[in-house]
């Protein structure tokens, strides 16, 4: 992992998490180099014992332009709670709408579900 290009940026953050630093690498490599992320930055989440992700997505629609989400990783084998959510969504300033948990395997698969904060009626 040490010889990896993105080690440099995720080093500190990984050395200061390394219960999550695996899914964090997967996620940050999956986004910056497969998914074609742009303005990618690492945010500290103290308060979830993790980092997260932030960056703009590209976008299929080429006039709406990159939408800026934000991505916090975990593994399958964590457990998650209504409040470790909560959490993540008060450490993050602004507090977004929305935040994309991104859950990690061992087999390298990535899934990402959007957590909408509160109600949220689907779209139509």
């Amino acid at each position: 992992m040490e010889n990896h290009p993105s080690y440099p940026v995720l080093s500190q953050l990984l050395a200061k998490y390394p219960a999550t630093g695996g899914a964090l690498f997967q996620v940050y490599n999956d986004l910056t180099l497969a998914q074609r992320w742009t303005d990618v930055e690492v945010l500290d989440l103290p308060a979830c014992k993790r980092a997260a992700i932030k960056g703009q997505r590209p976008t299929p629609d080429i006039s709406q332009g990159p939408s800026v989400c934000v991505v916090v990783p975990c593994s399958l084998s964590e457990s998650i709670s209504t409040s470790w959510l909560c959490a993540a969504f008060t450490s993050l300033d602004p507090s977004p709408s929305e935040i994309y948990v991104a859950i990690t395997s061992e087999d390298t698969s990535t899934v990402y579900y959007k957590i909408s904060q509160g109600i949220v009626k689907p779209p139509v």
